[in-house]
């Protein structure tokens, strides 16, 4: 094996050129690269018995990779959907691969066509408004900490953001005067801006002003200690007080809430409300439209509704079925006219 075909090399370039510089993507997706490759390197390692440093892209063959995503499921007991999140990640740097060193080609290629699992659509689990209500009444706004945990719940059911989103507002995102909005930085560094009801506004104010003034860029959100919260810190939030409100809601309590169920209850709220699917999909940040959709198709109330207006009258009668524009003979005089 040559020095040049060394993984080390390749994989350095990948995260810190490819990943970073040339795509300039977020640091999840980053993450998310870096875990799939590093999973990868250690199960090679330890199969091979082979220190990571001195492994070789002609050790990672076809089989090795598909050993490996086996692994995966068998082993880590993973999802169907976390295995192919992997395998998209070592596409993507096999095929950085051959695309840097074309002698590689031959060997990239079959890991390129390693196809995706297919998986189930997952039921989209959303709240009703009155489970809503009754997570906002849980914490005692008398006292810093239930007032941002207020603050929060209401941010995330008004905004419809992710965890990793609310984490990441800031001060100068927010616009609290009328019309209160806030900007959001979503999936891709994108940004979009997103309407605040009054009642969250306020409650943001009063969260702003019972502490010391920060620079513009301090985060909205901060954990017990003073510290910016963390989307793992909002997670053990929501769990926590959808714990404390199955007391008074006890639907609540068969039910697995995070943040990204009040993200599905926003979307579903919007939709009942009349809002149009587009500004829904621009309000959630989706760049496509068919992931939008899947809220109008879980929302069991909607098809209700929609079912009532197609329910067929037994009492009805036969009427004179001849179209009203031919019983109206001015109208066909009028046209006639023309």
């Amino acid at each position: 094996m040559t020095e040049a075909h060394l993984i080390g090399p390749h994989v350095r370039r990948f995260l810190l050129e490819h990943v970073i510089g040339d795509r300039n993507l977020s640091v999840n997706t980053q993450k998310s690269y870096r875990d799939a490759i590093r999973q990868l390197l250690l199960f090679m390692a330890t199969r091979k018995g082979i220190d990571a440093s001195r492994l070789t892209v002609e050790h990672l063959s076809v089989e090795v990779v598909r050993a490996f995503l086996a692994h995966l499921e068998e082993q880590r007991s993973n999802s169907t959907a976390t295995r192919n999140q992997r395998l998209a990640s070592l596409r993507s740097f096999f095929r950085f691969v051959g695309n840097q060193t074309p002698e590689l080609v031959a060997l990239v290629t079959p890991i390129l066509a390693i196809p995706f699992r297919r998986t189930g659509t997952p039921v989209m689990p959303y709240l009703e408004k009155t489970e809503i209500d009754a997570l906002l009444a849980v914490p005692n706004r008398r006292y810093p900490q239930g007032q941002r945990d207020h603050a929060m719940l209401l941010f995330l059911y008004n905004t419809g953001a992710r965890a990793d989103e609310a984490a990441r507002a800031t001060v100068a995102a927010l616009r609290l005067d009328d019309p209160p909005s806030v900007r959001i930085m979503g999936k891709g560094r994108k940004t979009r801006m997103c309407p605040l009801w009054p009642h969250t506004a306020a409650s943001l104010t009063a969260l702003l002003d019972s502490r010391p003034s920060g620079p513009p860029d301090a985060p909205v959100f901060l954990n017990v200690r003073g510290q910016p919260i963390t989307r793992f810190g909002i997670h053990t939030l929501v769990e926590r007080t959808v714990a404390k409100a199955g007391d008074a809601m006890p639907s609540l309590r068969s039910k697995r809430v995070s943040p990204h169920t009040l993200r599905h209850t926003t979307a579903v709220h919007l939709l009942r409300s009349g809002v149009d699917i587009n500004t829904i999909r621009a309000w959630l940040g989706h760049v496509s439209l068919e992931i939008t959709n899947r809220y109008a198709e879980v929302d069991l109330e909607m098809k209700a509704k929609a079912l009532a207006t197609c329910t067929v009258n037994s009492q009805s009668t036969v009427t004179d079925s001849s179209p009203a524009w031919r019983k109206d003979r001015d109208l066909m005089a009028f046209l006639t006219s023309l």
